[in-house]
């Protein structure tokens, strides 16, 4: 399934904070019942966000209207547990591009990759000025810069490089899952048979 190119996000941020966040809490297993990619951004931190009779928690950020944009700031250690892909359709579901953590579990950051969310590790301490940043003034924005492998604070001009795969990066700067990579290299491969003998 194709998705949306990714090249330069600018956005507001949500900041959350919160360390050894694991993919049952990013979406509960009882809600991995579909095979679509679509609809799970509802239950996205789902016991987090609401009580148990469906009325919002006034104090998970996700309620808080001051808070909004398409990069999700998380704490250290984001998207441990299960091997879920659903915690990455979650997350893009709801309408994150990017998540910024000083560290992510592996299987998440390449099922987040898979799908056209972007995860930028950083250093702890320019988590922390972003963190500080956003409480400071909600209204702060974040350049991602998916070219250049770059996250700034336009506020302050601060910024980190950050690392990724070379092919998940031309993935998704050309919004390519890896079935859209091989259909976009469809005559080459062509070409190739052709030449080989059966």
């Amino acid at each position: 399934m194709a998705y949306d190119k990714f090249t330069i996000l600018t956005s507001t941020a949500v900041p959350m904070p919160i360390e050894n966040v694991d993919t049952d809490q990013i979406i509960p297993a009882r809600f991995l019942k579909a095979t679509k990619r679509e609809g799970f951004g509802d239950n996205l931190f789902r016991d987090w966000r609401y009580n148990g009779d469906d009325t919002p928690k006034t104090d998970f950020v996700l309620n808080n209207p001051i808070y909004k944009g398409k990069i999700l700031v998380g704490g250290k250690n984001f998207g441990s547990g299960s091997s879920r892909e659903h915690a990455a359709w979650a997350v893009y579901d709801y309408g994150f591009r990017c998540v910024v953590s000083s560290f992510f579990a592996d299987i998440f950051k390449n099922n987040c990759l898979n799908i056209g969310v972007l995860p930028v590790q950083i250093s702890p301490e320019f988590a922390n000025e972003i963190f500080e940043a956003i409480y400071a003034d909600a209204n702060t924005e974040i350049e991602i810069n998916l070219e250049a492998q770059t996250i700034t604070l336009l506020a302050t001009g601060s910024k980190e490089s950050f690392d990724i795969n070379g092919y998940k990066k031309g993935n998704m700067l050309n919004g390519f899952d890896d079935i859209d990579y091989l259909q976009s290299m469809k005559s080459e491969i062509e070409t190739f048979t052709e030449t080989r003998p059966f």
